[in-house]
Order: C-alpha cells, then sequence, then structure tokens
C-alpha cells in the first residue's frame, strides 16, 4: 500500500485465557478513513484501544509511519481518541476542555488562544466556549470531544462509536459533519462502530471483524457487493439479506436449485450437493413473465417502511421465506402469488461447512 500510516502485523490480545483479538493484521494508508466494523465483543474496540496504547498487546507488532510503537506511552504516539461517552470534565467549562492537553505541556498561552478559536470555528461551537459539559447536548458534546482532539493536531484521530449516543437524525447529521471534517483535516481517521449504515457512508475502507478476527477488508461498495462469507453477507445487511440453503443438481453444465425450481445456465457445481445461497431483498425484481431467473413466492407479510415496502414471502418449494423490496405505490395482499427474477450476477453461492464464498 502507497503513504502506508499504520500498519498492525499479526496483533492479538488476550485476557486472562480469553483471546479477544487473535492475529489481526491490516494496513491503513495516509488519509484514510478506515472503519472497524463489527458486533459488541468482536475486539474492534479493543484493536482501536491497542493502537492508541490504551491496551498494552499479548503479541504482535503496531507500526506508525515506519517505527515500531507496540509499545510507546499513549502519549508519544501522536495519536488523538475520542470516546463514546465523550470523557468531558464536567466541572470545567468548554474552553478549559478544549485547553487541557495543551495546559499540561505547559503550552504558550498565545498559541492556545490562536487553537481555541481555530477549532471553535471549525466545528461551529464558538458560542459554548464559556458553558459546563451539563449545559450542552449531545450533538454539542461530541463536538467538544473532537475539539479536544483537534488542538493536538494529531497524525490521527481514533474515535470509539463517537455516534452511538446520539438521536437517529442528529447521527445523520454528525455523519455529515464527519466526513468533512476528515476531508478538511487530510488526517487519518480510525472509526470503530457496529453500525453498518456509518461504515458504509463514511469510509473509505471497511475492516469486519467478528470473534477477534478480520473477516474481510474493502471498499463499501465492493464488500457489501462481494461478501467472502455468509457472516459479511449478514452483517451488511439492511434491514436483511436472504440467504437459504438448497438442494443443487448439475445437469449437462448447468445448476439446478431446488427450493427455487429453477435452473442456471452455465453453472457447475458438481462436487457439492448442497449449498447456502444468497440474493439481496433489492436485488429482486417483480415480474408476470416466465424470463429466466424466474420463481414464485406467496406473499407472508408487508412491512410498509414509508419510502417503500418490505415483503417476506414464502418459497412454493419448501415454504422458506424471502425478502423482496417493493414500491410502495403497488397494492399486494397477503396471500398473493407473485414472480420474482433476478440477474445471476447478484446471485452468491456459499459452502455449507466453512460458509465461505464459492467462486
Amino acid at each position: 500500500m502507497n503513504n502506508r500510516h499504520i500498519q498492525l502485523i499479526n496483533v492479538s490480545k488476550k485476557f486472562q485465557n480469553n483471546i479477544v483479538v487473535n492475529d489481526v493484521s491490516f494496513e491503513i494508508a495516509d488519509n484514510e478513513f478506515f472503519v472497524l466494523l463489527g458486533p459488541s465483543g468482536c475486539g474492534k474496540s479493543t484493536t482501536l484501544r491497542m493502537i492508541a496504547g490504551l491496551e498494552e498487546v499479548s503479541s504482535g507488532k503496531i507500526i506508525s509511519n515506519n517505527l515500531n510503537i507496540t509499545e510507546e506511552d499513549p502519549k508519544d504516539r501522536n495519536m488523538a481518541f475520542v470516546f463514546q461517552n465523550y470523557a468531558l470534565y464536567p466541572h470545567m467549562d468548554v474552553r478549559k476542555n478544549l485547553s487541557y492537553s495543551l495546559r499540561l505541556r505547559k503550552t504558550d498561552q498565545n498559541v492556545i488562544n490562536q487553537k481555541i478559536e481555530w477549532v471553535a470555528n471549525l466545528l461551529k461551537i464558538k458560542e459554548l466556549l464559556n458553558r459546563k459539559p451539563s449545559q450542552l447536548s449531545g450533538g454539542q458534546r461530541q463536538r467538544v470531544a473532537l475539539g479536544r482532539s483537534l488542538v493536538r493536531e494529531p497524525n490521527a484521530f481514533l474515535l470509539d462509536e463517537p455516534l452511538s449516543n446520539l438521536d437517529a437524525q442528529l447521527r445523520v447529521e454528525m455523519r455529515q459533519e464527519l466526513i468533512l471534517l476528515q476531508k478538511n483535516l487530510s488526517k487519518t481517521f480510525i472509526y470503530v462502530t457496529h453500525d453498518q449504515v456509518e461504515a458504509m457512508t463514511m469510509a473509505s475502507r471497511i475492516c469486519i471483524m467478528n470473534n477477534g478476527k478480520v473477516l474481510q477488508i474493502g471498499k463499501p461498495q465492493e464488500v457489501y457487493d462481494n461478501p467472502n462469507s455468509i457472516f459479511v453477507a449478514k452483517f451488511l445487511a439492511n434491514p436483511v439479506n436472504n440467504i437459504l440453503k438448497s438442494k443443487i443438481a448439475s445437469r449437462n453444465g448447468d445448476l439446478h436449485i431446488e427450493s427455487l425450481n429453477l435452473t442456471i445456465k452455465n453453472r457447475d457445481l458438481n462436487h457439492l450437493s448442497e449449498v447456502f445461497f444468497s440474493i439481496r431483498p433489492e436485488n429482486l425484481n417483480l415480474t408476470r413473465s416466465d424470463q429466466s431467473h424466474t420463481f414464485e413466492v406467496k406473499i407472508a407479510q408487508i412491512e410498509n417502511h414509508g419510502h417503500e415496502l418490505l415483503i417476506s414471502a414464502n418459497l412454493d418449494v419448501n415454504k422458506e421465506i424471502i425478502y423482496f423490496r417493493a414500491s410502495k405505490e403497488r397494492t399486494f395482499s397477503i396471500g398473493d402469488k407473485i414472480k420474482l427474477n433476478f440477474d445471476i450476477k447478484d446471485l452468491l453461492f456459499f459452502d455449507t461447512i466453512t460458509e465461505r464464498i464459492i467462486k
């Protein structure tokens, strides 16, 4: 990778006999917005804390700008950590919270004033400088927490679920602000979240973790379209993905999928008799014809999401549930039989034992 900024090499973390981060390796480019994504307890926050120096590394190395910083003190890493709970000092006003780290370093007061002025203008918090944290909204506290990191002018920002305590509307606004901030600063952001929407909208690359391991790294759309495992296919879903098991049969170079009662031309998996297959709800289309890759379903439930409908339906063959999206302008009733079809490029197969993608 060109302009490599931070590199983890076979990094692991043990708490007693519990391995919470297991042999993790990745590289982060300079000025990249890199997102660690995964469910609670997957090891993503521990990984971030090891990069910051807030947790010791059990084994492996952390490299920053070609220097081994594995055992460096946090204060010597030139990285700023933004905590989930903001970690503001309640007895200090915003101005003193912003300047705290600078005052500890005995920075000249004129320099402190200049930096606070710059940060307050950048984050639009100038009118808040004399308020205490208890007088601020959640979004304002988040801006102050960011500002406290900004005044240090670090090489990298490490953000641990910074938006999780905000309401839905404010999360959207703060996502946009963080994206613009990162672009304007041209700094490396390493961002931890369990929210796939945050990851998809903010990241230049996503690193998906589970059970302490890295499962897949790539650009958001690439990972969404080409998940390498069932876990990734399920986790990157909004709100669900169709993952179904089916008997299959290879016939003269074609593949018959029993649960859909349809045949895929020029696809041969003759070494297998059963697979998981995946097709996202948005890739299923209503049709009235019997064109290729068409199958019949019976509508079971209809969810009105305001801008669209999410419909669950039973497959005609084995009654398993499959989801598809439809326009809110369409009228459906429970029990209706309809036909769906899809583009073959949107159909993925996974091994039933390893749960890995079958190419």
